[in-house]
C-alpha cells in the first residue's frame, strides 16, 4: 500500500482543530467489529481509490502488468511442466489450466505480500486518527480484487481462442471470489500486525509464499496427491478455491468436499484473525 501523506490524515480526521483524543478499539464479539468496519465503508472505498491512482501513476507498464504477470508465468509453467514434465491438465489445454490456477493464486499472493506491510506504510494515519484498522489491509485486498477481475477477463479471451466454451458453472464464481477475498483479508490482517512486532516478516514472507504455491494445485491437479495425504492436503484452503475456480471456468465437476473444507477453514481463520487483530492493534500502535 502507498505511503500515507499528511493530506490523507486531514481527510480522515473529523476536525483539524480538534484535540487529539485516544479512542480505543472495541474489545467485544466479532459482530460489532464487522458492523463498525461496515459503517466506515466509504473510507474503505477512498483508500482503495487512492491506492489505485497512486499505483498506476507514472508507471511504464501500468495496468498491463496485471495481465503480463500471470501470462508470463503461464508460459514458463507450460514449457517446464507441460512440455518437459508432462503434467496432466484434466482434459483442458495446459496454458488454460495453469492460467486458471494462477488467477486466484496471484490475487492471494499479491494481497498478502503487499498487505503484510500495510499498517507500517500507513503509520502516519494510524497514529493520528482512529478508525477500524482492519480497513487498511482490506483496502490492499480490494485493489488486488480489481486486478483479479481484469485477469479473469483475459482468461475468458484465452478460452475463446482455444475453443473452450463458456460454462454455466461460472455462476459459482462470485462465491469463490468472496471466499478468496475473505481468506486474503484474514491472512493480510494477521501478517500486518505481526510485521509491526517482528520487522523481518517481510524478508521471510516471499519464501513462505513460494512454498505455499507449490503445496497448492496451481501448476498440477490435486488428483496426483496420494489418497493417504488427501485429507491433510485439503486443509490448505487454497486447494478447494483453486480446484473449483477451474471447475467454474471449464465446466468441470465441482469438488464439493474440498470447497466445504476450504470454506470452513477460511471462515475459522477469518473469525480468529479479526479477534486477534482487534486485541493487538492498539497495543502495537506505539511501535509504529
Amino acid at each position: 500500500m502507498s505511503q500515507a501523506s499528511p493530506n490523507d490524515a486531514e481527510l480522515l480526521a473529523p476536525s483539524s482543530r480538534a484535540a487529539l483524543i485516544k479512542i480505543s478499539a472495541t474489545r467485544s464479539a466479532i459482530g460489532p467489529q464487522l458492523k463498525e468496519a461496515w459503517a466506515h465503508r466509504e473510507l474503505l472505498y477512498f483508500l482503495i481509490w487512492r491506492d489505485l491512482k497512486v499505483r498506476y501513476r507514472q508507471t511504464l507498464l501500468g495496468i498491463a502488468w496485471v495481465i503480463l504477470q500471470p501470462v508470463l508465468m503461464t508460459l514458463v509453467f507450460t514449457v517446464f511442466f507441460s512440455k518437459l514434465g508432462h503434467f496432466q491438465s484434466e482434459g483442458v489445454p495446459y496454458p488454460l489450466f495453469a492460467y486458471a490456477g494462477l488467477l486466484p493464486w496471484t490475487f492471494f499472493a499479491n494481497s498478502i505480500l503487499t498487505g503484510s506491510s500495510s499498517l507500517l506504510s500507513n503509520s502516519y494515519i494510524i497514529t493520528k486518527v482512529y478508525f477500524p484498522r482492519v480497513l487498511i489491509p482490506t483496502a490492499i485486498v480490494g485493489v488486488r480484487l480489481v486486478d483479479l477481475l481484469i485477469a479473469a477477463a483475459v482468461l475468458i479471451g484465452l478460452m475463446l481462442f482455444y475453443g473452450v466454451g463458456i460454462s454455466r458453472h461460472m455462476l459459482m464464481l462470485p462465491v469463490l471470489v468472496a471466499e478468496s477475498t475473505l481468506l486474503a483479508v484474514a491472512i493480510s490482517s494477521w501478517l500486518s500486525v505481526l510485521s509491526i512486532k517482528y520487522r523481518d516478516i517481510g524478508t521471510l514472507l516471499p519464501v513462505l509464499v513460494q512454498l505455499w504455491m507449490f503445496s497448492s494445485p496451481i501448476i498440477y491437479p490435486s488428483s496426483i496427491v496420494p489418497a493417504r495425504w488427501r485429507s491433510l492436503y485439503l486443509l490448505n484452503p487454497l486447494v478447494g478455491i483453486v480446484e473449483n475456480f477451474r471447475a467454474a471456468f471449464f465446466g468441470l465437476p465441482f469438488d464439493w468436499r474440498a470447497l466445504a473444507i476450504s470454506a470452513g477453514v477460511t471462515l475459522g481463520l477469518f473469525v480468529c484473525v479479526i479477534h486477534i487483530f482487534n486485541r493487538w492493534q492498539e497495543a502495537l500502535v506505539d511501535k509504529l
